[in-house]
């Protein structure tokens, strides 16, 4: 075997000038801090790659450091604790790391202001010891030729530090996580390099930024969905937005209200695995629609990445195998319950935790679906059920010996079978992002009750129209809603990070 010759270690470790530690009493002062320290140690790294790409100075290690903010109490006194997150349930130091001061400037004011109104306390912005890896450090859209690693004579990580999957991890978000006595605790559900992991992750799946995407998600499995929404927003932007300042598709393409096509962005060259789409307002105030396919495995994916952008609400909307002889195809099937039979989080959240309802979430629902049909009271338990969605990770299920699996959903008393929504539910749930199901009944397995050709093309025409804008209505009512009622207390474990 031939015999592999390593070279001397680099010995010297360069960095940016250390940060002087500062205490701020103000919010937007603190994020603004943020944001400069930020710059400047991402810029270092930056420039540094380009000089030693350039200059071949293979002789030292270069090394900046992720933004860290902390806030300290010292006493129990208690706060009102009638909102879900804002404030600390124990006295101590709690901090957390840094990334992307710009695309989360407005929550972090927010999520800084609440904890200095609840406590009284300052906020101190540090450095912290964590490195920045040099992936994390490009800016979005960056491209690196791959002919640069051929003039490195060492591997990349002889001179900067990569992505750590050891510190990359949801232990904080699934309430597993041990301080270490002595240490401070978590502020934040996600540390940088855990959020840095997904916003470099969301533009594969997606073909769009996350600066474009919103604080209000509709999920779904079906292209139809998504042709629907993309006529609603285009029209929308021709007649001059109704409130929403732009459309963005895969590739960035942008068309802002008052135009009826794209005035910036580029198609992509090929249709990405989840492609995403924005009807966008200030603040992030707007609507993203994500076609997130068919499986289990594509739902915690996607919803995985969404969530450390700490989104105010998550909807899935799609279609159904009705299991009750009493429904029809077009019935809607509102999910108050989940039986989770897709198995991709049960080492995360084991199947023994219970997915609660929302009101909050199941109200907007329920008005919209109302609004929308022109039905109210008894007369919409014509067309909508409330009830248990089973969500499995086998499409074909039907194919397998019937009597264990048609007994396990009579006993569960699902009134549904789909591939996705418990997922989604259940992913919610553990990051904390309110979540909803809204499901049209497409066929009824059980019953022999399958769509013929003609009857599958009128159905989606009809149907999917109806069910999108049921969903839109959904969000925006919700949008309307203060946000102190809207993130529940159902969601926060005994010991939560103060932020969102």
């Amino acid at each position: 075997m031939e015999k592999r010759i390593y070279p001397e270690p680099t010995q010297r470790i360069i960095s940016p000038e250390p940060y002087a530690r500062q205490t701020f009493s103000d919010a937007g002062e603190a994020v603004a801090a943020l944001k400069k320290l930020y710059a400047r140690n991402t810029e270092f790294l930056r420039s540094s790659f380009a000089a030693i790409t350039r200059d071949g100075d293979m002789t030292s290690r270069y090394r900046a450091y992720y933004p860290e903010v902390g806030v300290t109490t010292l006493s129990y006194s208690q706060v009102d604790s009638r909102q879900a997150y804002g404030h600390m349930s124990v006295p101590g130091q709690f901090t957390t790391t840094i990334t992307r001061p710009d695309l989360f400037e407005t929550y972090l004011i927010e999520q800084l202001q609440l904890i200095m109104k609840n406590h009284g306390v300052p906020v101190v912005i540090s450095e912290s010891d964590t490195p920045i890896p040099l992936h994390f450090a490009f800016i979005e859209g960056t491209h690196v030729d791959g002919s640069v690693a051929d003039r490195l004579k060492r591997p990349i990580r002889d001179f900067f530090d990569v992505p750590d999957l050891d510190g990359t991890d949801d232990l904080i978000a699934n309430g597993t996580y041990e301080a270490v006595p002595g240490e401070p605790r978590p502020l934040a559900p996600f540390t940088a390099q855990r959020i840095d992991y997904s916003l470099h992750r969301l533009p594969h799946y997606t073909a769009t930024t996350p600066d474009h995407f919103q604080n209000f998600v509709l999920f779904t499995n079906y292209q139809f969905y998504i042709d629907e929404f993309c006529v609603y927003a285009r029209d929308l932007m021709a007649e001059g937005g109704g409130g929403y300042t732009d459309f963005v598709e895969p590739g960035n393409l942008i068309t802002p209200a008052g135009h009826s096509g794209p005035t910036s962005g580029s198609t992509p060259p090929r249709t990405p695995q989840m492609p995403a789409y924005h009807l966008k307002k200030p603040g992030h105030g707007g609507i993203t629609m994500v076609n997130i396919g068919v499986g289990p495995s594509n739902a915690k994916t996607i919803t995985d990445h969404v969530a450390v952008l700490r989104p105010h609400a998550w909807l899935m909307l799609g279609h159904c195998a009705g299991l009750r002889n009493t429904q029809a195809l077009g019935d809607y099937v509102l999910a108050h319950a989940y039986v989770r039979e897709d198995h991709v989080l049960d080492a995360d959240l084991p199947v023994w935790v219970p997915i609660p309802a929302l009101a909050e979430i199941q109200v907007a629902l329920q008005d919209a679906v109302a609004e929308v049909t022109g039905l109210d009271g008894y007369d919409l338990k014509r067309i909508m059920r409330t009830g248990t969605v089973a969500t499995i990770d086998n499409r074909n299920w039907e194919l397998r010996e019937q009597r264990g699996p048609v007994q396990r959903l009579s006993q569960s008393r699902a009134i549904a079978l789909d591939m996705e929504s418990a997922t989604i539910a259940a992913n919610g749930f553990r990051f904390r992002v309110p979540y909803g199901t809204l499901l049209c009944v497409s066929d009824k397995p059980l019953h022999g009750e399958l769509k013929l050709p003609g009857m599958a093309s009128e159905f989606y025409k009809r149907q999917v129209s109806q069910h999108l804008t049921i969903g839109i209505r959904a969000l925006e009512k919700l949008a309307e809603m203060p946000l102190d009622r809207l993130h529940s207390r159902k969601l926060r474990s005994f010991l939560e990070t103060p932020f969102q």
